[in-house]
Order: C-alpha cells, then sequence, then structure tokens
C-alpha cells in the first residue's frame, strides 16, 4: 500500500519507522492526528511550518506528521483523507504554493495497520538559515501545541549558515607549541596506520608539514580542531568551548573524574577508568564455556570518538560518560545530523554530510574515526560476535544524542543462541535483542522470526525462543531461563493494570507465578514477584494502598 518501494531490510521498512514514531516519539518534530475523513487544511499549513522549523533546530533531516492515529492513546483509528495517489500529488502542489520557496513534503506514505489506512506526512526540516513559513508567517511547538516561532528561535535559524564549521575556524594567538608533543606523536603513528604507502616520507616531515598534511592545521595556522585533538591543557583557553569529558561511576560511591584535552590522549584515559571484567556463557553442546570481556575497549574509543566527531559546539557542553553495574551511558550534544542511528547498523549507508567536516576529516586522517559510517555497525557487530545486548540510542533526543552499551546478558536464550549459531545476520540479532527488551517490532519481523523458529508468545509479549538441546545431556553450570526474564514481567503487571485499572496482590501472584522460572521454589516466586513491585514501585509507575484487609495495586495517574 506505500507509494514506494520499501527495502526489505528492517532498517529501511517504513513500518519499522512507524513503530518508531509510535511507541518512541519526539513531541517536537512528530505530531499523531485523528483526522478520520478530513483536516483543515490551514491547520496542516501551520503544521507544516511548525515541524519543519522544529526540526531544523533539532538538527533532524526531516519531521512527520501522521493521520488515522489517536494523539494520546496511539489508538489506530485509520483515515479516508487524500484517498488515492492523484489526491495526495495534488496535496503536495497545493501546499507548496503556500510555503516558503515552495517546500512540501518529501514523501507520503499510506500504511495498512490493523487492517486501517494511515497516512504518513514527511516534512523536510527548514533549510539552513531559512525558517519555514505558512502564508507569511513562523510557527513552532511548544509541547504538543502549535504556538508562533518566537524571536529567539527565529534568530537561531537566521544565524545559521550553509557553510559554517566551527572546528575549521583558525585559532588566533595560538602557536605549534601551544600542542602536546605526545599527541603530535600519536598522531602521527595514527597516520602512518590510515595511509600506509607515506610511511617512510611521514618520519621526514617537519611537525608544521605533518599537522598540514593531516588537515589538523590551515597553512601553518593552528585550528579549534588542532587544540581539540592535539592541544596542551593549558592551551584550552584559546576556543570558545569547555573542552571536557566527565566520567562518573555510578555507584555507592559516586566517583568521578574530569578529563580535558589533548582528546587523542585522553580517550584512553577514560577508557582505562572503566571496570572491565570476563564474563562466561555455558552452551549446551560442549562442555567449555564461551569467554568474553564486558566490553569492547575498541567499541568503548569508537564511542568517544563519535561523541568528538559529532558533537555540537555551539552549545559549550561536555561530553559525558556514566558507568553503572551493567552499561556504559555516553552523551554529547547535539542531535543525530544525517539520518539515524538505525541507518548506520548494517553499514551499508555513507554519510552524506558531518557537523563538524573539518575535526571528522582530521580524526579519520590521524584513525581515530572512518568517514565511511562503519562506526555504528562496528559497535553492533561487536556486541554480536560477544553475544551481548545490542547498543541503543532510546534516550536521545533531538538535543542529545545518548548511547547506552550494554555490559552483561540480558536473557541467556538470546546470548545461547548467539554463541551456539555464529551464521546469524545482523539484522536478525538486533531485531531479536529487540524482543529480548520488549522493544516493538513489525509483524512482517515477527513473522519472519517465528517462521525461524528464533521466537515465541503473543504479541506484545514476544521472547525468544528455547533452543534445542545440544547433542550432549550434559549439565550446564548456570540456571537457564525458563520464565520470562524481569523486564518482561513488568510489561506483562503494567499492561494488565491498564486492563484492569487496579489488581490486587493475590491477583499479580496468580498473573506472575507461572511465567517464573522452575527452578525457583515458592519462597523465591514470592521475593521475585516482591521485587518487581518494588521496582516498578521505586520508578514511580505503580502504587499500592490498603483497601479492607487487601493490598491493591493501580497505574499512577498521569
Amino acid at each position: 500500500m506505500c507509494n514506494f518501494a520499501v527495502k526489505e531490510k528492517y532498517t529501511m521498512n517504513i513500518y519499522e519507522t512507524f513503530d518508531k514514531l509510535r511507541y518512541h516519539h519526539e513531541n517536537e518534530v512528530v505530531e499523531f492526528k485523528k483526522a478520520e475523513n478530513n483536516f483543515d487544511f490551514d491547520d496542516l499549513g501551520k503544521y507544516f511550518s511548525a515541524l519543519s522549523n522544529e526540526a531544523n533546530l533539532r538538527d533532524k533531516g526531516f519531521a512527520w506528521l501522521v493521520f488515522g492515529v489517536h494523539d494520546k492513546s496511539r489508538e489506530i483509528l485509520g483515515t479516508s483523507y487524500k484517498n488515492g495517489m492523484k489526491s495526495l500529488q495534488k496535496l503536495k502542489y497545493d501546499l507548496s504554493q503556500h510555503t516558503t520557496d515552495g517546500n512540501t513534503f518529501r514523501d507520503i506514505f499510506e500504511l495498512e495497520v490493523e487492517g486501517k489506512r494511515v497516512l504518513m506526512l514527511q516534512i523536510p526540516a527548514a533549510p539552513r538559515g531559512i525558517p519555514m513559513a505558512w502564508q507569511g508567517h513562523f510557527y513552532a511547538r511548544r509541547g504538543e501545541s502549535l504556538c508562533a516561532l518566537d524571536m529567539s528561535k527565529y534568530e537561531e535559524i537566521r544565524r545559521q549558515t550553509v557553510n559554517e564549521d566551527w572546528s575549521k575556524q583558525i585559532v588566533e594567538g595560538a602557536t605549534i607549541a601551544d600542542l602536546d608533543e605526545e599527541a603530535i606523536k600519536k598522531a602521527r603513528e595514527g597516520y602512518k596506520e590510515h595511509y600506509p604507502k607515506q610511511k617512510a616520507d611521514v618520519d621526514g616531515w617537519s611537525d608544521e608539514v605533518f599537522l598540514n598534511k593531516a588537515k589538523i592545521t590551515i597553512d601553518g595556522k593552528i585550528t579549534n580542531t588542532a587544540i581539540l585533538l592535539l592541544g596542551k591543557p593549558e592551551s584550552l583557553h584559546y576556543i570558545n568551548h569547555i573542552g571536557e569529558i566527565v566520567w562518573r561511576l555510578a555507584d555507592k560511591d559516586n566517583v568521578g573524574q574530569v578529563f580535558t584535552i589533548p582528546f587523542l590522549l585522553t580517550t584512553t584515559e577514560v577508557m582505562h577508568k572503566i571496570r572491565n571484567y570476563p564474563f562466561k556463557l555455558f552452551p549446551k553442546n560442549s562442555f567449555l564455556p564461551g569467554e568474553g570481556m564486558k566490553y569492547d575497549s575498541e567499541v568503548i574509543l569508537e564511542a568517544l570518538h563519535n561523541c568528538i566527531a559529532h558533537q555540537n559546539y555551539a552549545e559549550d557542553a561536555r561530553i559525558i560518560v556514566i558507568e553503572r553495574e551493567n552499561e556504559l551511558e555516553f552523551r554529547n550534544s547535539g542531535g543525530f545530523y544525517d539520518g539515524t542511528y538505525e541507518d548506520y547498523i548494517t553499514g551499508e549507508r555513507i554519510p552524506n554530510k558531518y557537523r563538524n567536516k573539518f575535526l571528522a576529516q582530521a580524526m579519520a586522517n590521524i584513525k581515530m574515526i572512518d568517514t565511511e559510517g562503519f562506526g555504528i555497525h562496528k559497535m553492533f557487530v561487536s556486541q554480536k560476535d560477544r553475544w551481548l545486548p545490542m547498543p541503543d540510542y532510546d534516550k536521545s533526543d533531538g538535543n542529545t544524542v545518548v548511547l547506552t552499551l550494554p555490559g552483561n546478558v540480558i536473557d541467556e536464550n538470546y546470548s545461547l543462541l548467539l554463541l551456539e549459531n555464529s551464521d546469524i545476520d545482523l539484522t536478525t540479532a538486533v531485531l531479536l535483542d529487540k524482543v529480548q527488551k520488549g522493544k516493538p517490532i513489525s509483524d512482517e519481523a515477527i513473522k519472519m522470526l517465528r517462521k525461524e523458529k528464533l521466537i515465541e508468545g503473543r504479541k506484545p509479549h514476544l521472547y525468544v525462543s528455547k533452543q534445542i538441546a545440544g547433542v550432549t545431556d550434559q549439565k550446564v553450570e548456570y540456571s537457564k531461563h525458563k520464565g520470562l526474564a524481569d523486564k518482561k514481567c513488568e510489561v506483562l503487571l503494567l499492561d494488565s493494570l491498564k486492563d484492569h485499572n487496579s489488581l490486587t496482590k493475590q491477583e499479580i501472584v496468580n498473573l506472575l507465578w507461572d511465567v517464573l522460572s522452575d527452578q525457583l521454589d515458592d519462597k523465591q516466586k514470592m521475593n521475585k514477584i516482591d521485587n518487581i513491585l518494588r521496582k516498578i514501585r521505586e520508578d514511580g509507575k505503580i502504587v499500592n494502598e490498603t483497601v479492607g484487609n487487601k493490598s491493591v495495586w493501580s497505574l499512577v495517574k498521569e
């Protein structure tokens, strides 16, 4: 039913995009409307202007206006608005007559969801430096409401220039003496790795020649890039940026440390602060365990270097690394600049542009990053090859990219499946990862995974299948997952509370009892249920009260 040829891979599937918008949307760049039969044309133009401007301000390539979905409940209602290709093409033309520079929808997609027609209108971001108008007026979002584009946002867009690149700017007064000798030495080694044919020549170059060749300086002049990557800590005052990476250990002691330039050296120091321990996984068909480390050192550096390369330096913000018991979190200011992270998982997409073009090229030249779009792909492959959950960017928004890197097994069935079946492709592994995390996947993906006997359960309560025992009947040294994992029990309980408004403690016990592992005794099951209730309550999602002699649980009202 789509009006374009949808690629088979899940990363390019418009149904996957729809599911993501439906369940994990950003208010300022996504709007849902019922529009069951019609929608006011003037309101459509206002939303086009507002969403286009917000996408620009959040470094998004586009925004979405979705018809046929309830804006609060996300219930699929269906829409008959502009039914047919001819009507939709005319809509695009009519809209272009009243917008800045004749802009209109980039694409319009017709989907069939739950047997009903849904319309997805893809809105391009306002061009850099040019706010998007509708009939001569500029609009924006305030929460979920339309409003006039205020002067600060208007000026923020107007100040943009197409060729602006902070990282390329010359630092007045700085000289090569402000750069760290050890950092320059390491940069040379990275350059020789990147350009092995020039290896013999590099050692003969002066520092001045090398820095020009590596495109870190420009005609011998020090750039913001040179200070960030190679500058002595005391040279930080030259640039208009805080220039810091903060590492924090989120445990009972809550310790932390601030690192500054030169980033080429200090990213390795940050990596060494992170606790990295081995773990074992026991396959069913082998007496020998699979062994690995919680984190891949190369992935940690890749994540840090990506933060540096893609940071929005106009924000003057720190790069944040938070180490929790079983995960790492990396934060940098600025949304995704060219597409979404999902576009780069398979390693097929090449970025068309960079926020900091000069910086990115310099980092590529000294082997800190690549510019072919393989960075995210390599992180996903590394997690797959080490049987661990995939990285995710669920906490990201239009202003901040947040990468979460798991360092532990969530669902043993998932990890064992990857350990025992090395031929599972990356796309399938990513889909299975979504299942183990309780994230939605498309109906097409469910059918594919079910056909391969990789998942069980009923939507939305899917789980990774337990694999058939291997060639031996040996006892393994870990407690196998049989029931639902804690996270899936939480989802099951929350869904049941949505359906029934409230449940007694005994009703909750009856709900969860049979889905918990049969290797738990009765006391352990009760403790497990109590722990699940305690966690969800501490997360602020549920409350309980005593009614008569019964403990009654319900959802926290929004």
